[in-house]
């Protein structure tokens, strides 16, 4: 491999890299939300989940998807593992 092309490799990696990182700090602010809603619904004797609320995200993410040229599979399965998560809070705040 020539150098130029290791040193592009590298310019790419370190751009995911920065993208990663991003994303945890996206992703531990949404929990931060969550976590309020959770210890909202808990404090009104309200169900963790609510599934309407899901279906509606599920079908706006997979919007967002196709417009960003995204698989909406993919998002969808991404946003149903977040919301399997929050769910999981939501259950032991109410404990």
């Amino acid at each position: 491999m020539s150098d130029d092309v290791q040193t592009e490799l590298e310019e790419i990696r370190a751009s995911i890299d920065n993208i990663d990182a991003a994303l945890i700090h996206v992703l531990a602010e949404r929990f931060k939300y969550t976590k309020r809603v959770g210890r909202l619904k808990a404090d009104h004797d309200m169900p963790p989940a609510d599934t309407d609320r899901e279906a509606r995200q599920i079908a706006r993410l997979r919007d967002l998807a196709d417009a960003a040229d995204l698989d909406p599979a993919f998002a969808e399965k991404f946003l149903t593992f977040i919301i399997d998560e929050v769910i999981r809070h939501h259950e032991a705040i109410r404990v």
